[in-house]
């Protein structure tokens, strides 16, 4: 146990305000882990004094004749399958790395995963966005499930369990093929079903590209106009997933490309619990609800629970990627969940909106939006009028 001194016992003993809150976040965040860990299926932090009741297994592009030549090539139009395997099993971490001539081959290559034999995914996103890279650019940024390290390393720590099987593909709907796929995907091999009660991870990626307003006649986002607008019901909010079943949201990454001037960012979050009509969760802003403040300041930041790695500027091109992940406290339902946030207030805006939500349920789970062709994928400013877009 470390004990803290206050200054009027040790003033030279005193913990630095950012050190501890580097110790607090860490505590936070390792008791947080146990009630997973009790179930021995959370991929983060098994008890390590505990001896573990599963054999940990790779799947990964090795060279099987023993050489160097360890990663796949993809032609264009070709779907791969990186992962197929018999359960019961967890997966814990997936990593990939692409080599690729190809412009946007993030937002090109489409990730589909699928549990115990199922038709249709639950997962099902191009991996550029599943990363949070909802702009088809790499970047770097650390967070507790999802982090991309140097250089253009793509890795995902949520837990996957499947109790029959699990498949993970990889579709390639470019051009140019792939040069070089690499991947280790880690998962453990339980000797003994899985609790009845284990829910599948889901993740569901959607966009709006332009979301448009209920207007274009405004100068800012402060004019009465727009500012005395209501909207208690969240009618044309942008949609970041609809779910039927019991389960938990996690969390969300999204991008934004601006197609007008001025701040993105004044939509309010709002969830739908089990059939609401009006949301028993509601915030105050978008910033707030990727828990940062004041239109994320100067700087881009990555924590572990809630980021904006990519900031840019509040003008018409503007670039922005953010992140929220609920792993403290799951926003749980046991009919349905609509996940929704704002675009400007009331949805007064018009910009490009990306996004993957991620989600722990029950399954069956309900059929997914269509996935839009790969042209209407590709980021671009759209003629919406409005502030800075007025002559497009």
């Amino acid at each position: 146990m470390i004990e803290l001194r206050g200054s009027q016992q040790h003033n030279d003993t005193k913990i630095p305000e950012v050190k501890m809150r580097k110790i607090t976040l860490l505590f936070a965040v390792l008791v947080l882990a146990v009630p997973a860990v009790a179930q021995n299926l959370s991929g983060l932090f098994p008890d390590l004094t505990q001896q573990q009741n599963y054999v940990l297994k790779r799947v990964s592009s090795y060279d099987r004749t023993g050489a160097n030549a360890d990663s796949w090539k993809m032609k264009a139009g070709e779907t791969v399958t990186v992962f197929d395997q018999a359960g019961p099993g967890v997966i814990t971490h997936i990593w990939f790395t692409i080599a690729s001539g190809e412009q946007f081959h993030l937002k090109k290559l489409v990730l589909r995963m699928y549990w115990d034999n199922e038709t249709t995914p639950s997962v099902e996103a191009p991996i550029g966005d599943f990363y949070g890279l909802g702009l088809g650019d790499y970047f770097t940024y650390q967070s507790f499930p999802l982090a991309v390290g140097s250089a253009q390393a793509l890795n995902c720590y949520f837990p996957m369990p499947f109790r029959k099987t699990g498949k993970i593909t990889l579709t390639d709907e470019g051009n140019r093929g792939v040069d070089a796929l690499y991947f280790n995907i880690d998962y453990r091999a339980y000797p003994t079903p899985l609790p009845a009660d284990t829910l599948y991870f889901h993740a569901q990626y959607r966009q709006c590209t332009p979301c448009q307003g209920w207007t274009n006649q405004w100068n800012s986002n402060g004019d009465p106009l727009v500012d005395k607008k209501t909207n208690l019901d969240g009618e044309g909010n942008y949609v970041w997933m609809e779910a039927t079943g019991r389960g938990h949201y996690v969390g969300v990454t999204m991008s934004v490309l601006q197609n007008q001037d001025e701040w993105w960012g004044e939509g309010d979050d709002m969830f739908f619990i089990d059939g609401e009509k009006l949301p028993s969760i509601n915030g105050t802003g978008s910033e707030d609800y990727f828990q940062g403040a004041w239109d994320f300041d100067d700087q881009p930041f990555s924590y572990l629970m809630f980021g904006a790695p990519v900031k840019g500027v509040e003008r018409v091109g503007g670039r922005y990627s953010v992140y929220r992940f609920h792993l403290d406290s799951p926003i749980t339902f046991t009919q349905s969940l609509r996940a929704t946030i704002e675009h400007g207030h009331a949805n007064h805006r018009s910009d490009n909106y990306f996004s993957v939500a991620y989600w722990y349920q029950t399954e069956p789970h309900a059929a997914f939006p269509a996935l839009p062709p790969v042209e209407q994928r590709l980021p671009r400013i759209y003629p919406v009028g409005g502030p800075g877009n007025a002559g497009k």
